[in-house]
């Protein structure tokens, strides 16, 4: 059955790190229309607004970069201020966490959205590794995809494809979908603004390379046992 009028267009917000370029190419591979949109809040690193413009333009993806400097000033965090640590108190958010940042860019996501006539927003938010982050929660995003659509009289669909994947799967997904080596090699996930596999030592490599060295684990574990068949 077809997609009812609006929903074969989508909206994803992209940072250019590997959660959001996993998200855009699985849209890619499920609406007829994709546009992704970067929101630049003075972020720490200027790179990773230039990192999704790369990508975006590699994929062939609409790209839109929207002001939203305000965001830096409400809400002081290691990502927003160079000056601040990131660290991670015991029982405390971790200090690279924005006061309201999902939620204000869900919500201008889905205002743009509405504008081009798509009814589906696609975001990389995951409750299984996400940082101890509130907005990232899944059901944060089931309460706001209600609000909008009450707010707007219009029905969006937040769609969510790595909610309940750890980063071992995220990178499985990337495998699946056929961006892996562009995951690997030219998005920016580090919090010292290093592309592809980063610095190493920050709380978001750490991450990343334990997701990445699980899956290749994994996978070469599969593999063995076709190639000794093969050898037999």
């Amino acid at each position: 059955m077809p997609l009812a009028a609006g929903h074969d267009a989508a909206v994803v917000v992209f940072s250019g790190g590997q959660d959001s370029t996993t998200c855009l190419v699985w849209a890619l591979t499920r609406y007829r229309r994709v546009e992704a949109v970067t929101f630049d809040y003075q972020q720490r690193h200027e790179a990773e607004i230039a990192c999704a413009r790369r990508i975006a333009a590699k994929l062939g993806v609409p790209h839109h970069v929207f002001d939203m400097r305000l965001l830096n000033q409400l809400a002081p965090s290691a990502l927003t201020r160079p000056d601040i640590p990131v660290t991670q108190a015991e029982g405390g958010l971790p200090s690279t966490f924005v006061d309201g940042r999902n939620l204000i860019f869900l919500s201008f996501a889905a205002v743009f959205a509405k504008q081009i006539g798509a009814r589906r927003i696609v975001t990389g938010v995951c409750q299984t590794d996400f940082s101890g982050y509130p907005d990232c929660r899944d059901v944060f995003i089931k309460s706001l995809n209600v609000t909008l659509n009450l707010a707007m009289d219009y029905e969006f669909v937040i769609e969510t494809p790595l909610m309940w994947l750890d980063k071992k799967e995220t990178w499985a997904l990337a495998d699946e979908l056929g961006c892996f080596d562009l995951v690997r090699d030219e998005t920016l996930t580090c919090y010292h603004g290093i592309i592809g596999q980063g610095c190493g030592e920050c709380p978001a490599c750490r991450l990343r390379r334990r997701g990445y060295e699980a899956y290749l684990a994994e996978k070469q574990a599969h593999a063995q046992p076709a190639q000794r068949r093969d050898d037999g």
